[in-house]
């Protein structure tokens, strides 16, 4: 199972959950965490930080935090990017803030995670892999931790569980703590979205 946390910001929140990074670090288990730049910026010692946690990778959740688009294509009530220009934008961008942090992301997970075909060809030019999910766990940090903990619990093998971590107030970090003690105890093993289990 590979283990993704979205780091997102703007009106729904652009904290840090530090209930889910301690919920990985009483496991050891790797998880790749997406940033957004709005969100590093915020937060920028703590961006370090992760960047230095040898259980995480990091990559890119684009800078403005918007669907990857050639239309402006809405998702979830946000408009996307408008053109192959915005598209180009909104993944190197942020990409290129990562570089300064020390990291050279090469997987992107556009906000909302929706993409056009045009868009993903695009990306795939600036050798960018999008990343997708199998088990939305927390709903964009929505969801209550019992049914976090029912949404991991259940992920079949060879999922990539989207969950958040820019709302310490939300269940995730409770739920994902509870499905992690039950999962280790059965055996199941983590990677990091590149195949590399620890």
């Amino acid at each position: 199972m590979a283990l993704t946390f979205d780091a997102c910001s703007g009106a729904h929140g652009s904290a840090l959950d530090g209930g889910v990074l301690e919920a990985l670090a009483e496991y050891a288990i790797p998880a790749t965490v997406f940033l957004n730049e709005r969100w590093i910026r915020a937060n920028l010692a703590e961006a370090e930080k992760l960047v230095a946690n040898s259980i995480l990778r990091v990559e890119n959740h684009g800078s403005a935090h918007v669907p990857l688009s050639v239309t402006g294509r809405v998702a979830y009530g946000i408009a996307g990017t408008l053109n192959a220009a915005g598209v180009i934008e909104e993944i190197e961008s942020n990409r290129e803030f990562l570089r300064r942090l020390g990291v050279e992301s090469n997987w992107f997970r556009a906000g909302t995670a929706h993409y056009e075909d045009v868009a993903v060809s695009i990306a795939h030019d600036l050798g960018v892999r999008i990343a997708g999910f199998t088990v939305n766990a927390d709903f964009g940090a929505t969801a209550s931790a019992t049914t976090v903990e029912t949404q991991v619990l259940t992920a079949p093998d060879g999922a990539i569980v989207l969950a958040h971590m820019n709302q310490p107030k939300s269940g995730t970090a409770s739920g994902l703590r509870s499905a992690l003690a039950a999962l280790v105890d059965s055996g199941v093993r983590f990677t990091h979205l590149d195949g590399g289990i620890l």
